[in-house]
């Protein structure tokens, strides 16, 4: 199994330098890099949308409370979804092991429905129906064990990681604001 290198939040603006306060929105935006993903944090008043060369965009809150204990993936089904659909095609094994783990997440959220699985080139394929639309995707089974999908899930909440308590909270006072760049 290759592991992802994942940059942690550094809890300030990638722009100004400026440190986040509590309970402080702000842009998270992913590149690729070589052995992953490498994350950069805006502030709303740096932000001028998506940077040249984003993978991906998503709006987090610094949380009230930084305990482990609270550290747990939640994010906007959207934003899951988004990533889900960005990996396809990926060649990288790593990737590979992330959109499995990701299609696994979307399964048990009810938004993709395992329907079959095929034999593609050697490789278990899993047909899944994308609920919202309809539509169909493959998705390579890497026959990661137990503990290497736990792995991935870690790597996949640290690049995440939003508030945990923003479930609690109303949709517009954070909402997906997923961008495409």
């Amino acid at each position: 199994m290759q592991d992802f290198k994942v940059q942690r939040s550094q809890g300030r603006c990638a722009a100004t330098g400026r440190e986040f306060g509590t309970g402080e929105l702000f842009h998270v935006v992913l590149f690729r890099a070589d052995d992953g993903f490498r994350r950069e944090d805006y502030c709303d008043q740096a932000w001028q949308g998506p940077p040249e060369g984003a993978f991906c965009c998503f709006r987090s809150r610094i949380p009230e409370t930084r305990t482990p204990a609270k550290r747990r993936l939640l994010v906007d089904d959207e934003v899951l979804i988004d990533f889900f659909l960005r990996l396809a095609g990926e060649d990288d094994p790593a990737r590979k092991q992330f959109r499995f783990v990701l299609a696994l997440i979307l399964m048990r959220k009810r938004l993709v429905k395992y329907e079959e699985t095929a034999s593609q080139d050697g490789r278990e394929v899993w047909r899944m129906r994308l609920m919202r639309d309809k539509s169909v995707h493959d998705v390579e089974n890497p026959r990661l064990a137990d503990d290497e999908i736990e792995t991935v899930t870690q790597q996949l909440s640290t690049i995440l990681q939003t508030d945990p308590d923003a479930a609690d909270r109303s949709d517009d006072e954070v909402g997906p604001d997923l961008e495409h760049p």
